[in-house]
């Protein structure tokens, strides 16, 4: 059975920004495993793309008034950006996660009804924190990285544009993601690409950071999102996490058991704490148990079991 909006009626196509991604990718899935009409958005298509309606399309140099009369063709009624946008430059980021942001808003909002946007934001909005510091929806941000800094001001623009009535948003900032297809471009999906590539008799020799982080499966952020779609909820920031900091040593460590991989065949050494949001990331997520009904389900060594899997699948291949 569809699932059906507030008001009894069924809901129209949700579209996915950077569909083909690692979590636009799981967005998806859950979108149609729950009965949803799906418009997958991205650069360009993937040897996994479902075969639902998928338009190619860089939405950061799309026109406003191209991007509207597009979800009007489509009958969409709500956005998830999934899109990534890791770039390792500050004009790259700026593309990804504000430039893009400003068109999607300007798109969204010159349509013929008021649409509903589900950002995906990151914990690293809200910068370091102290060890042992449980990150709430009520802190101040304070981000010191480019990537920080460029998902905050996306964020807040959303926000903005739904005070001011022109959409509906909504901002999921989660942690970080493993599970099936996490991108090589994270730590630990770097790992698994490193794993698959062990020949006989090869040594992994690996710099891991005495850092403890909250991991979400990327399947449990795909639910929070659709519960997003939703909610009755808007104009707010919704943390998604776990509510768990754990040590990274023990989450590579999950990998080599899932790989088979033994003690002669690793070395981990110590290294400095290199990362977008500090060394400790831990989200309180009961604000998202009592807007959204959401709580995470997957548990991280089943998570880390199914990024391994899903890397023999040469479909895997991270693309937005």
């Amino acid at each position: 059975m569809s699932p059906t909006t507030q008001g009894g009626t069924a809901p129209g196509t949700v579209a996915v920004l950077g569909a083909t991604g690692c979590v636009g990718r799981s967005v998806c899935d859950e979108l149609l495993r729950t009965g949803h009409r799906v418009l997958a958005v991205a650069r360009r298509p993937a040897p996994h793309t479902r075969p639902h309606a998928f338009v190619p399309l860089d939405v950061a140099g799309t026109a406003p008034e191209r991007l509207a009369a597009l979800l009007d063709r489509h009958g969409v009624t709500a956005v998830i950006n999934a899109t990534g946008g890791w770039g390792t430059t500050v004009e790259e980021m700026r593309r990804a996660h504000i430039d893009l942001l400003e068109r999607l808003v300007d798109g969204c909002a010159a349509t013929s009804r008021r649409l509903r946007i589900v950002q995906l934001g990151s914990i690293h909005e809200y910068g370091p924190v102290p060890d042992g510091v449980l990150i709430d929806e009520h802190r101040e941000p304070g981000p010191l990285t480019p990537y920080g800094l460029t998902k905050r001001t996306g964020s807040e623009h959303l926000l903005a544009q739904t005070r001011a009535g022109r959409v509906d948003g909504v901002v999921l900032r989660a942690v970080n993601v493993c599970g099936p297809h996490t991108t090589t471009a994270s730590f630990l999906g770097a790992v698994v690409a490193r794993l698959r590539a062990l020949g006989p008799g090869d040594v992994l020799s690996l710099d891991v950071a005495d850092a403890r982080r909250d991991f979400v499966d990327v399947r449990d952020l795909a639910r929070a999102a659709v519960a997003a779609v939703h909610a009755p909820v808007t104009g707010l920031v919704v943390n998604i996490g776990r509510g768990e900091a754990v040590p990274m040593r023990d989450l590579v460590q999950a990998l080599f058991d899932a790989a088979g991989v033994d003690a002669s065949s690793a070395r981990l050494n110590s290294a400095e704490v290199a990362s977008k949001g500090g060394g400790w990331t831990c989200a309180d997520i009961r604000f998202a148990a009592q807007v959204l009904g959401w709580r995470p389900t997957i548990p991280l060594d089943a998570s880390v079991r199914a990024m391994w899997e899903a890397a023999a699948d040469t479909t895997s291949l991270e693309v937005s």
